[in-house]
C-alpha cells in the first residue's frame, strides 16, 4: 500500500506548481536541517563539531612534523 512511482511524480508536480522551482531547493534544505537538528536533540548528540576538531588536531601535528622535517632538510 505504499506510494507508487506515478503517485510520487504527481505529488512532485503539485509541489512544483505550488512553490516554484526556485523555492523548492530552499524548502528541501530547510527540511533536511530541521530533521538533522531534531535527531541531534532527541539523541542527545550535542556537538558533532568537537569530533571533527579532534580529528583535525591530531592530523595537524603530523602535518607540523612533515613541515618541520622538510624545512630542516631544505635549509641544510
Amino acid at each position: 500500500m505504499g506510494l507508487k512511482g506515478m503517485e510520487i511524480l504527481l505529488i512532485m508536480g503539485v509541489l512544483l506548481l505550488l512553490f516554484g522551482s526556485t523555492r523548492l531547493p530552499q524548502l528541501g534544505s530547510a527540511l533536511g536541517s530541521a530533521i538533522r537538528n531534531f535527531k541531534r536533540g532527541f539523541g542527545g548528540e550535542d556537538a558533532p563539531e568537537e569530533k571533527k576538531q579532534a580529528g583535525t588536531l591530531s592530523s595537524s601535528t603530523t602535518v607540523e612534523k612533515d613541515v618541520s622535517s622538510r624545512t630542516g632538510s631544505q635549509q641544510g
